[in-house]
């Protein structure tokens, strides 16, 4: 399993990474709740193990958040908290499964078998904007019927945005989530991708999707904004 572990202890998040890299899953770190919410957000994983006390945003708004943008990973939340309270909020917040403080690695390698038994199959998912569409499965994308061929880079920046339409997303979000947080990236790639992104999705049709929101970044929308 691809595993998405947002855990600040960074003594925690090594002996996670550890353990679970020895029961053949596929280990991303990360210390803070935005950075585990924007990752989550822009990647693919099986399963999220989330500390629910993170600097900067808390897991129980992490779990909130990534719901509300259809992220549907299973979250399996650590916690020393264990007041009944305290689970149900996180439950309530779209937390899956919680496991407290200390526990036996045993006991998380059967939770996240649980839940991905219990995990629906991906294979409905297809993201739409009007008559565009992506498929993330097989990279996949057209518009009106029309195939779109993508490179790897301009399927990253579609994905992206297609899992936030509408919203106006920040130049250094995007070039997180498309080349990663420790790549150093030219000030004019991500235009230079964006421009050749734009000529596939909106070339030949008089209805554009992808608008530049000058100071911030862009914005994949049917609608027009002032």
């Amino acid at each position: 399993m691809r595993i998405l572990v947002v855990e600040d202890d960074r003594k925690m998040a090594l002996l996670l990474r550890d353990a679970l890299e020895k029961q053949a899953h596929r280990i991303v770190l990360a210390s803070t709740g935005t950075d585990g919410l924007d990752i989550a957000r822009s990647h693919p994983f099986e399963a999220i193990i989330l500390d629910a006390m993170l600097p900067e945003m808390d897991g129980f708004s992490v779990a909130r958040f990534l719901r509300e943008a259809k992220v549907a990973t299973p979250i399996l939340m650590l916690t020393a908290l264990d007041a009944t309270k305290d689970v149900v909020r996180g439950l309530d917040n779209g937390v899956d499964d919680y496991l407290t403080k200390p526990f036996a690695f045993a006991e998380l390698f059967a939770r996240l078998r649980a839940l991905s038994r219990r995990t629906p199959t991906a294979t409905s998912l297809l993201y739409q904007l009007e008559d565009l569409q992506l498929d993330p499965l097989t990279h996949n994308a057209s518009r009106s019927g029309r195939p779109i061929i993508l490179t790897r880079t301009e399927f990253l920046l579609l994905e992206f945005m297609m899992k936030q339409p509408h919203t106006v997303l920040r130049r250094e979000a995007i070039i997180n989530a498309v080349w990663g947080y420790e790549e150093t990236v030219e000030n004019n790639t991500l235009d230079v991708f964006m421009k050749q992104l734009r000529s596939k999705i909106d070339g030949g049709f008089e209805n554009k999707l992808i608008h530049t929101v000058r100071g911030f970044g862009y914005r994949l929308t049917s609608v027009i904004h002032p």
